[in-house]
């Protein structure tokens, strides 16, 4: 069978290319290797993560917050078996839906493992399609990524776990470590935290979640410990050992080598990166050479150096993000028919879904002042907004960093309630180069967590914020 494009891939990169393929008219085909379509965000990633954190912030505000609201419940338990059902049920409709997207667009999926036989040709193995081929023009590579494992980390998916193991505990443990004070590792431990779990977290660096601004580390860090999660930064894990029921890890100072730390826990969460994707996938097979992180080199249109061959999401260069990924799938199917699509990547925000939840956009400061270009910030508590206080959300804050001299927004970084849905607007108006004049000029409904956006604008425009 021929096909004008086939996808690699079925996570959010990979379908969301070939249905644009197919909105454009071409003939599309896409191959998963599990027998169920959405990659990694939606089975063991994205959807299923949110769906234990929100249910372990309902148990949490019930155990920490209804009597304040005047909620009383007796004999309050976590059924974490039914927690983890539910979380099953979203993934399954959400796997659903995308068969729905497949069927609606026309779009024949082959479920099996895809790899280059040629540029033009693709073999599919597995049990439903033993050693099938297919030609096809084009290819979009979007075969995601995996959790970085050392081997002296001794992962058994057992004790030593990933986020993929995470997802499925069915007893609240009483310790959990968590390697890594990243996003996924963050979120993951808030999740048990909540629960009542032990949470130690060891961070090799000097802060957590430190790709964003120190002010969001700084913030999130204070809420967390809130929750009786420990963080250890600055150690390096050296040993990690598994028995029957425990864990054994040991970490060392990076500033005193004498000093070592120990501890036994029920679990070891590995979450300390993702690498791209490509095991088995035959690129030797056409002349692609990945980089020395294994990420496939492509162009500034995203194509290989093999003309014809795209890739996109994890496997290439940048953040490792599912709507990344979209925005590269629609980028990647434009460019195939003629268009002249474009990605300010710049703008593609970051989202911690902790509670409270970080969301950045933009530059950061220690970026800026890297970068020698002059700025002006401005910040806005949560605790001094009323919509906050009605809600008992009052920590965090909302960050902008404004050009000192044209007043046009650079950066926005926000640790609160709804942050991942407030930075949206800082987006809309990044991407039409507003000034922190035009956003504080603008009409923000009262009480709503975006007055906080308005009133950090005008503290940089000048220290004209109202409400504190």
């Amino acid at each position: 069978m021929k096909y004008d494009v086939t996808v690699i891939g079925s996570g959010p990169g990979g379908y969301v290319a070939a249905i644009r393929c197919a909105q454009l008219g071409l003939k599309t085909a896409i191959i998963e290797r599990y027998p169920v379509l959405g990659g990694t965000c939606l089975n063991v990633g994205c959807i299923p993560s949110k769906a234990l954190l929100d249910s372990s912030e309902h148990y949490h505000n019930a155990h920490s917050t209804f009597n304040a609201h005047g909620i009383e419940i007796k004999d309050l338990k976590v059924n974490l078996p039914q927690m983890i059902r539910r979380k099953n049920e979203v993934v399954l409709d959400n796997n659903k839906g995308v068969e729905f997207l497949m069927k609606k667009n026309k779009i024949d999926v082959f479920y099996g493992h895809g790899s280059f036989v040629t540029k033009n040709r693709i073999k599919i193995t597995g049990p439903a399609a033993p050693g099938d081929e297919i030609e096809t023009d084009k290819v979009i590579i979007a075969t995601g990524s995996k959790p970085i494992v050392p081997a002296h980390f001794n992962y058994d998916k057992k004790r030593v776990i990933t986020s993929t193991e995470a997802l499925n505990i069915e007893k609240v443990p009483g310790s959990m470590l968590i390697i890594g004070g990243g996003v996924i590792g963050l979120e993951l431990g808030s999740v048990y935290a909540r629960l009542g779990t032990e949470v130690i977290v060891v961070e090799f660096l000097d802060r957590i979640i430190a790709g964003m601004d120190s002010d969001c580390s700084r913030e999130l860090s204070k809420s967390l410990k809130k929750l009786g999660m420990q963080f250890h930064l600055r150690y390096a894990v050296t040993e990690v050992k598994s028995a029957k029921n425990k864990v054994k890890v040991t970490a060392k100072s990076r500033d005193d080598e004498s000093k070592t730390l120990s501890w036994e826990v029920d679990y070891c969460l590995v979450a300390i990166g993702r690498r791209p994707y490509t095991d088995g996938l035959g690129l030797e097979n056409i002349g692609i050479v990945p980089d020395e992180k294994g990420r496939i080199p492509v162009d500034d249109h995203l194509q290989t150096t093999v003309p014809g061959i795209y890739a996109i999401g994890d496997v290439i260069q940048g953040a490792m993000l599912a709507h990344k990924a979209e925005e590269e799938g629609v980028f990647v199917a434009e460019v195939m028919v003629g268009q002249k699509p474009h990605i300010h990547y710049n703008l593609i925000p970051g989202v911690v879904y902790t509670w409270p939840e970080v969301a950045s956009v933009g530059y950061t400061e220690e970026q800026l002042k890297e970068m020698g270009i002059p700025y002006k910030p401005g910040k806005f508590p949560f605790r001094a907004l009323g919509r906050a206080r009605a809600s008992m959300d009052l920590d965090g804050m909302v960050k902008v960093l404004a050009h000192k001299d044209t007043d046009e927004i650079l950066g926005v970084h926000i640790v609160g309630a709804r942050a991942a849905d407030m930075i949206a607007e800082a987006v809309a108006l990044m991407e039409f180069r507003a000034s922190a004049e035009d956003a504080a000029r603008m009409s923000h409904a009262h009480p709503t967590y975006t007055e906080a956006f308005k009133e950090a604008c005008l503290a940089a425009t000048g220290n004209r914020s109202i409400h504190v």
